[in-house]
């Protein structure tokens, strides 16, 4: 810090938090805390409670990823409400290659006319497949001609397939694997689905809505901030399948909305969490920490 003549110090999540305050004692050095997201179900300790007061002391801005998250450290980390910002995360819009997802449909063998709700994340208990596959499932019993498409590995796919298969959804539901760039397979979902039990901000869900896609998301974190429920998409009760499937279905069913919601999902990307808008909102930040004395 001395020797680079260092004015912030930004550290992301908590560990960060504390070596970074503890790194700028007695220097100059402004210190910005932000946090990205929380664990499920959430807590602390008594002793962070004690001890975070002390660090906010040495800090001169702390910055949540939502409100959600923001009142996570109000309720769970002792951190004064008044003290933290909200700065939601943001991205560049995707750019969708046409003849990619014309060759990826094909490949999956996905016929024309046949209805693709879909989602991309890890698989990971937090993200709740299992409670997607039981909607999903509901959802076939109405209608015929529908897959879902699982983008995403991890410790959770053998309980997945499991799922699948007790499901009996064995020739519904495909499994790609992780791929190091999914935007061809957001852009052939027609319903980009979250099931998490617990979200901050989720870049897929901000990507998807870049290419202007309706969105069905659980009440998790920060998912009811970037989803406005009936505007770009439903945002549905954590954990309840039957809701879940009765937004799913309402999307699949009604050609019209699915348009409106497609519209008002790239309009709200554009308006809030694009990365020109976070950008300088942290440009902004960096620019009064510098300029303020302490």
């Amino acid at each position: 810090i001395k020797k680079s003549k260092v004015d912030i110090i930004h550290c992301h999540q908590y560990t960060p938090w504390v070596y970074g305050v503890i790194a700028a004692a007695f220097t100059k050095t402004k210190v910005i805390f932000t946090e990205h997201g929380r664990f499920y179900p959430d807590s602390s300790t008594w002793k962070r409670k004690l001890i975070n007061p002390i660090l906010n002391l040495f800090t001169d801005q702390v910055t949540a990823i939502s409100k959600a998250t923001k009142q996570a450290l109000v309720e769970y980390e002792n951190i004064p409400e008044n003290k933290i910002g909200v700065i939601y995360n943001g991205i560049m819009p995707l750019a969708v290659n046409s003849a990619e997802v014309a060759n990826i449909r094909e490949e999956l063998g996905i016929e024309k006319g046949t209805f693709v709700f879909g989602t991309v994340a890890r698989l990971d208990p937090i993200k709740n497949h299992k409670m997607m596959l039981k909607a999903f499932k509901l959802v076939k019993e109405q209608h015929s001609n529908v897959v879902l498409i699982i983008v995403g590995d991890g410790d959770e796919k053998q309980h997945i397939m499991a799922s699948i298969k007790s499901l009996n959804l064995q020739n519904d539901v495909l499994l790609t694997g992780y791929k190091t760039n999914p935007t061809a397979y957001l852009a052939m979902f027609d319903v980009f689905l979250l099931s998490s039990l617990s979200e901050g901000t989720s870049m897929t869900l901000l990507e998807s809505m870049s290419i202007s896609k309706p969105c069905v998301v659980t009440d998790a974190g920060g998912n009811k901030e970037i989803i406005i429920n009936n505007e770009n998409g439903y945002v549905s009760a954590n954990d309840d399948a039957q809701a879940f499937a009765n937004s799913m279905i309402k999307l699949l069913t009604n050609q019209g909305l699915r348009e409106k919601m497609s519209v008002q999902s790239l309009i709200r990307f554009q308006q809030l969490f694009s990365d020109n808008i976070m950008n300088k909102l942290f440009s902004n930040l960096y620019l009064d920490q510098k300029n303020a004395k302490r």
